[in-house]
């Protein structure tokens, strides 16, 4: 994967005015540029740049699709595309779809060019957008290879727009005080690998044996506690995705609650037959 550092125009241009110097006519009776005349009218100002372009081996490619467990059919979004070798990878080993999103024009063309000779043009598309104002609700995967600023930029959205569940892998750089699921070594390059945790945090009332309890839960990424009744402790609480777990105490004795999250209802997925249903 890479992220873009200046349109291609930026790299060649040097050499295109050395060549123009030399193959220009040239008198004694050449004078400067007419008064008035600002050269930076032909020029296209830069696109600004979230990162710098750097280009992923295809080892670490490889790896960071499988600690994402990409699966056929998955939606796959990767931030900062370049040439487009993830979602390529991801389409040809384990047909899923994808978009990409560079800021540099030149890699979108060259992204799509490279999955129409890859046979997967059909399953990836790349466009030319701002990776902050890309919409990820619908992707069940999304790729970066940023810098740690911008991964602490999108995380607030990754957190707030992501499904339950979807998944979110890192080359070489983390999110700071939310603490990966998963991580892997590839040689010198560390992956990360994040589940999006279910937004629990709020006022719940919980049903057991008959009897409704208020739950209050608060949430830090994928710890969560609170307290359940008046004044029982939650505690040893996580979410992974839509599942939970945490354990509290009722009528003295303590209980472990395992569920999972099914619209605004909890319910039970062990032994325990509870269920709670948001109240604010």
């Amino acid at each position: 994967m890479t992220v873009s550092l200046a349109p291609r125009w930026l790299r060649i241009f040097p050499a295109a005015a050395i060549l123009l110097c030399a193959c220009s006519p040239h008198s004694d009776n050449e004078t400067d540029a007419p008064a008035g005349f600002d050269p930076a009218r032909f020029v296209a100002p830069a696109a600004p740049l979230d990162a710098p372009q750097l280009a992923s081996d295809y080892d670490v490619v490889d790896a960071m699709l499988a600690l994402a467990g990409v699966r056929p059919d998955d939606d796959v979004l990767d931030l900062g595309s370049g040439d487009g070798r993830v979602l390529i990878a991801a389409a040809r080993v384990y047909g899923a779809r994808g978009i990409g999103v560079d800021i540099d024009p030149a890699k979108v063309r060259e992204a799509t060019a490279n999955a129409r000779r890859a046979g997967v043009a059909d399953k990836v598309s790349f466009r030319r957008q701002d990776l902050f104002e890309t919409p990820l609700a619908n992707a069940e995967v999304v790729t970066l290879y940023l810098t740690p600023e911008v991964n602490l930029r999108v995380r607030p959205r990754i957190l707030a727009e992501m499904q339950p569940g979807a998944k979110v892998v890192s080359e070489q750089f983390d999110m700071g005080d939310w603490r990966a699921d998963e991580h892997r070594r590839v040689g010198d390059t560390m992956l990360y690998m994040w589940i999006v945790p279910a937004r629990l945090a709020g006022r719940w009332t919980l049903t057991l044996d008959g009897h409704d309890w208020p739950l209050t839960l608060t949430q830090h990424y994928q710890e969560i506690g609170g307290t359940l009744g008046a004044d029982s402790r939650v505690g040893e609480g996580w979410v992974s995705g839509s599942r939970v777990r945490f354990v509290a105490d009722v009528d003295g004795h303590s209980r472990v609650f395992e569920g999972r999250l099914e619209g605004d209802r909890l319910v039970s997925t062990s032994g325990e037959h509870w269920q709670a249903v948001r109240a604010g």
